[in-house]
């Protein structure tokens, strides 16, 4: 079950990772969006300091290029969240036209052009939908909390493989998303 109060307090966290997944620009870098989006009891704080403090040692342009080697050129580093799971398959269109629905529901239009399983994407609906006063939240975000627990699996195994500095990233993301999901009690 989806502990809607605490996935609302990390909606900054959410707005870091959808803004580090972009094709990284210049002011994506600057100290104080890490420090707004994270305090020290967060519990991917450790990990998005050490993705920091790793992506401080490279160039913006080194930054971009491995950006592009990363999550245009590697197959098993897609951010797209079904394709791990589905690829091509007519389940996965089913999942995306969900997923598109569901960002609507909330507000959020779709960009042109764009997957709605897009991780970038779906950290952004997280981070700019209001959705903590409706009370069907904790039974809509089912879906998309476990697109993302599947995807991100599959993707950080990959950046891990590459020693990548985003596999702290993806790492604090996959923690964020942990602590905001609470086990039902098994029934007898």
């Amino acid at each position: 079950m989806i502990n809607v109060a605490k996935l609302y307090e990390f909606k900054p966290s959410f707005g870091f990772f959808a803004q580090q997944l972009m094709y990284p620009e210049k002011l994506d870098f600057h100290p104080a969006f890490l420090e707004a989006s994270f305090d020290q009891s967060h519990p991917a704080y450790t990990h998005a300091h050490t993705y920091w403090s790793l992506m401080q040692e490279f160039s913006m342009e080194e930054i971009q290029e491995m950006y592009t080697e990363t999550f245009d050129f590697q197959k098993n580093c897609a951010l797209y969240m079904t394709y791990f799971k589905f690829e091509d398959a007519k389940e996965r269109g089913q999942m995306l036209v969900k997923l598109k629905v569901l960002y609507e529901m909330y507000g959020l239009e779709m960009p042109d052009g764009e997957l709605p399983d897009y991780l970038p994407l779906m950290c952004e609906f997280l981070y700019a939908a209001e959705w903590v006063q409706d009370a069907k939240t904790t039974e809509n975000f089912r879906m998309p909390i476990a697109i993302l627990e599947d995807g991100t699996y599959h993707l950080l195994k990959a950046l891990e493989k590459m020693e990548s500095p985003y596999f702290h990233l993806i790492k604090g993301l996959r923690e964020t998303l942990k602590a905001c999901v609470e086990q039902e009690a098994a029934t007898l």
